[in-house]
């Protein structure tokens, strides 16, 4: 079988036309939906970029390979000290590993490993290009890479697969000013008006509506499509539109790839795989534009596959996955056998039969921008997500928060108060998956522990007492008592929030 695997960092499901989204963002994507099969509740194991790609490539939870964080020692995997072999568990038992054990040539095209210094993703790879930007590439530097390997190689080799990271819906936005303005006089998002935007701006944290570009209210000149500080809704769009334009131009380069398998005559042959690291929070949870929780706007990600001759066309999968449950399909789908080590469980029988085959619940986890695990689950029909956070990340979050995701779906009612015995019961499928990843554990550590034990989410150390003075200096004296209350072992009252304020 030849599979190629279209990465695209940051892809938010409800962004495509396929998944419902009424501007043409995506039509090339939603082409490939319409002669494929598509996912609708498939989410990341762990978020953002570093821990998810290490989950997919390993099938493993974040829990168990260590990796939660983008910086800190919870950024690398845990060490195999005694227990490693003259390779590592990411070789031995990793997803590319598995898939060249059933005779697939392997090759990626991605500037990820270097941006991160992950090198464990490049295990079982044959073959690595590099485009060499740091995850600042955009479509047009890498899918004429990908053409040129599909001419060379595509051909060349019985099975293979190909995958191809794209970036240009990761901030910052930077579609080329050639490309326009596809959305003038399309409307845009209607979830947000005045009183909600109003409240985003008397609230905080990094990437909140008056600190859309991380901690302070600076924009970039070099990227126009994202302005700086949202003040107004004439803003707020700005920021969308640049998200969609970006999202557009991306489409566009994916159609000439595609065209260019056709080309090769491989069109018929290949699977077609289309997904995401994770998603992206437009707004959600005072987020703009990144991707700092694990609530369904940063851990859902689409799932298009497009088999070869267009077998299982037009199907519609509405049933609870992570994402390294498709990657342990995926190898039983090319013959292969899932290693033993893995968290991820095939569906592949259940797919081929033309039935839905997921999880009673979901756990997502996010270590770099604050510590939050979500609980993604079902109750009499409806769909619920709970957030259980151990480090606000200096965001405005509660310990404890509940959404009815089918009723409010941008997450603005929180119903933990009122639905207690929904939260006890997210509390409980949390515990049970807690003390199943202790018993599968070859460390015996929660990894949140030592991120909290080293101060914190990453993307967030040292950030603090400079904050709260912004916060004091831009008149969020309430935030800034709140937050400093909240981290008193972190902050000075006195320096950063005075008692006379």
């Amino acid at each position: 079988m030849k599979i190629l695997f279209l990465d695209i960092d940051s892809l938010r499901p409800d962004r495509l036309g396929c998944y419902g989204y009424p501007r043409a963002t995506s039509p090339v994507i939603d082409g490939l939906a319409r002669e494929g099969l598509r996912f609708e509740n498939v989410y990341v194991s762990d978020s953002p970029c570093l821990p998810s790609r290490t989950a997919l490539w390993s099938g493993r939870h974040g829990f168990r390979t260590g990796v939660v964080d983008q910086g800190g020692s919870r950024a690398e995997p845990f060490a195999e000290d005694g227990r490693r072999g003259f390779r590592d568990n990411f070789h031995e038992a990793g997803w590319m590993t598995a898939l060249r054990s059933c005779g697939h040539y392997t090759a990626s095209i991605s500037s990820f490993a270097e941006r991160h210094s992950a090198w464990h993703f490049h295990a079982g790879y044959n073959e690595v290009i590099n485009p060499g930007l740091f995850g600042m590439d955009r479509a047009d530097e890498v899918v004429p890479l990908a053409i040129e390997w599909l001419r060379q190689r595509g051909r060349e080799k019985a099975d293979w697969f190909l995958h191809v990271n794209l970036w240009d819906v990761h901030t910052p936005y930077r579609a080329p000013a050639s490309f326009g303005d596809p959305w003038a006089g399309v409307p845009g998002p209607a979830w947000l008006d005045e009183a909600r935007l109003a409240k985003f701006r008397a609230g905080f944290g990094p990437h909140s509506a008056r600190e859309p570009t991380g901690f302070d209210g600076r924009g970039d000149p070099r990227f126009p499509r994202q302005p700086g500080p949202i003040e107004t809704m004439a803003d707020a769009r700005a920021w969308w539109d640049g998200y969609d334009t970006s999202l557009r131009y991306l489409d566009r380069w994916l159609g000439t790839l595609l065209a260019a398998l056709e080309e090769t005559g491989l069109g018929e042959e290949a699977m077609i795989v289309l997904s995401a690291d994770h998603g992206e929070n437009l707004g959600e949870l005072n987020v703009w534009a990144d991707h700092q929780t694990a609530d369904q706007f940063t851990s859902r990600v689409p799932l298009i596959v497009r088999f070869p001759k267009r077998s299982h066309a037009g199907r519609l999968d509405r049933a609870l996955h992570y994402q390294f449950d498709w990657a342990a399909s995926l190898i039983e789908l090319a013959g292969g056998r899932v290693p033993e080590a893995w968290d991820g469980v095939s569906f592949a029988a259940s797919l081929c039969a033309g039935r839905e085959s997921g999880r009673e619940f979901l756990v997502t986890s996010h270590g770099a921008w604050c510590c939050q695990r979500g609980i993604r689950f079902v109750s009499d029909g409806r769909d619920f997500l709970c957030l259980i956070t151990d480090h606000d990340g200096y965001k405005d979050l509660s310990p404890f928060m509940l959404f009815d995701l089918g009723a409010d779906p941008h997450e603005l009612a929180d119903l933990a108060r009122a639905e207690p015995g929904l939260v006890a019961h997210a509390e409980t499928l949390l515990a049970g998956w807690h003390e199943e990843m202790m018993r599968r554990s070859e460390t015996g550590i929660d990894p949140f522990a030592e991120v909290l034990a080293e101060g914190g989410p990453y993307h967030c150390r040292g950030q603090l007492s400079s904050y709260l003075r912004r916060l004091m200096e831009t008149g969020r004296a309430e935030g800034a008592r709140k937050l400093a209350a909240r981290h008193k072992a972190e902050a000075s009252w006195d320096l950063a929030v005075p008692d006379s304020a």
